[in-house]
């Protein structure tokens, strides 16, 4: 099962996400900061000598992170496996989107008919459901998983226990 999979690298869907982030209005995320992730993840792609300094790099992270994540990717990985696939995303979520990160699910694993692939439109990236735009702040407020994407789970996993009986 994925849920929200992340199907870019992490450096790239971090310039989305802070491109995003920034648009809403003021704060933290600002115009400023969309232009210091783009710079810092330019570094992740293209020269990143180990030696990099962690405050040149996304997060704070060390380049020994970003040069081992770089170099994985998760849709190709998934096809590899060559076993049934859950692929469940949230229609609101803003961090791992329908628009970028599911494409590339679906264009990578075309043909696969064990492959199942739902979205669940009103929920953001922890599967909570909301209406409007997905932000930082609706994920302060106590919530449950979506009990569609519960049931969805459990039933996609007693279809695959019947197969297997």
């Amino acid at each position: 099962m994925i849920l929200a999979g992340d199907a870019e690298p992490m450096h790239r869907a971090a310039v989305r996400v802070v491109g995003h982030l920034a648009a809403l209005g003021p704060g933290p995320h600002s115009e400023a900061a969309l232009a210091e992730i783009t710079r810092q993840a330019a570094i992740v792609e293209t020269s990143l000598p180990p030696g990099t300094p962690r405050e040149d790099l996304p997060f704070g992270l060390p380049a020994s992170y970003w040069l081992d994540l770089r170099s994985y990717d998760p849709v190709a990985t998934a096809a590899r496996l060559g076993k049934p696939l859950l692929i469940l995303q949230g229609g609101r979520d803003y961090q791992v989107t329908v628009e970028h990160d599911l494409s590339l699910w679906r264009e990578g694993l075309t043909g696969r008919p064990d492959v199942t692939i739902q979205i669940h439109e009103a929920d953001d990236h922890l599967f909570s459901p909301g209406a409007g735009p997905s932000t930082p702040a609706g994920y302060m407020a106590p919530q449950h998983v979506d009990a569609a994407v519960i049931t969805d789970v459990a039933a996609w996993l007693d279809g695959q226990f019947q197969r297997e009986s």
